[in-house]
């Protein structure tokens, strides 16, 4: 079965227990970093929007005009500086993903630049260091390389933002980054690259068991729902992110991508409401049974 197929099915083999006595109508704020959000659904680090999808030429910028609207907080993957810019002028509060460049110093480049901007947070997107024969990786035309510990760990010292290491998927890798001082991790396997791998949120519980008291957890891959949302926080996950589910909504525009974040937003508050969870601070993972 392939990781994307494995994904759903976990996802769908979860199921909720009702908890209706003594609830209340639930709140669905994140804070993150010292900044305040209407929702724990976020978008993911997409990138080339308007190369892979013609009929979107703006989307970069849609997309985060969608997550400013509907107060969620944005993610943005590979690009230059100049559409970043764009992205960063619509006044999303922006997560700013780097790939593992061989060109150290356009690593340095992209994170100062993301500072000067006033991202919220950066980061770098792990599991593009290898191709699928194990290579280092040619995305897009550029060339990575493999980045150790260690040079993760200049990284996280080269900027004053928190540093988000994407692409975590077992407690061993976590650990690592709690050691070099990052700041957040997003378990994922970056839509099945690696044939095989476990769903996120089968191994999410033991990354937080291992790490969530150091730093935010953030889940990715195959969220489509708020349902979806609803289970990965349950698991104590900090917050979700939305990417390829949302990219037929940015073709139509950033309020499309707004009201489907509102849309699953809502969903997830009802289930909250369902389920006795007051708030994004108080999900119980007890509710959480796979048949």
């Amino acid at each position: 079965m392939h990781t994307k197929e494995l994904t759903r099915q976990y996802f769908d083999s979860l199921y909720l227990e009702q908890r209706l006595m003594d609830s209340c109508v639930p709140e669905t704020d994140l804070w993150l970093y010292g900044k305040k959000f209407k929702t724990p659904i976020m978008t993911a680090a997409l990138s080339h929007l308007g190369t892979f999808h013609p009929d979107a030429p703006n989307g970069m910028v849609d997309y985060a005009k969608g997550a400013e609207l509907a107060g969620a907080v944005h993610w943005y993957g590979m690009g230059e500086e100049p559409e970043f810019e764009a992205v960063m002028a619509t006044g999303a509060s922006t997560i700013r993903i780097v790939k593992p460049y061989a060109d150290e110093a356009k690593i340095e480049r992209q994170l100062k630049h993301a500072e000067s901007l006033g991202a919220l947070a950066v980061g770098m997107d792990i599991d593009h260091m290898f191709d699928l024969q194990g290579n280092p990786d040619i995305c897009v035309g550029e060339a990575m390389s493999v980045k150790s510990s260690e040079d993760l760990r200049r990284y996280v010292e080269m900027t004053k933002l928190p540093f988000v290491v994407k692409g975590v998927l077992s407690v061993q890798d976590a650990v690592k980054c709690a050691e070099i001082g990052v700041r957040g991790i997003v378990v994922s396997h970056h839509g099945g690259r690696m044939s095989a791998a476990v769903p996120p949120l089968y191994i999410l519980p033991d990354i937080v068991k291992a790490v969530g008291h150091k730093m935010p957890i953030f889940v990715d891959c195959g969220i489509c729902s708020g349902t979806d949302a609803y289970k990965a926080l349950a698991l104590c996950a900090t917050a979700v992110s939305v990417g390829i589910h949302l990219i037929p909504f940015v073709k139509q525009g950033a309020e499309a991508v707004a009201k489907r974040i509102d849309d699953m937003t809502a969903e997830m508050k009802g289930i909250m409401a369902y389920t006795g969870v007051k708030n994004c601070k108080s999900f119980d993972a007890g509710v959480v049974h796979r048949l």
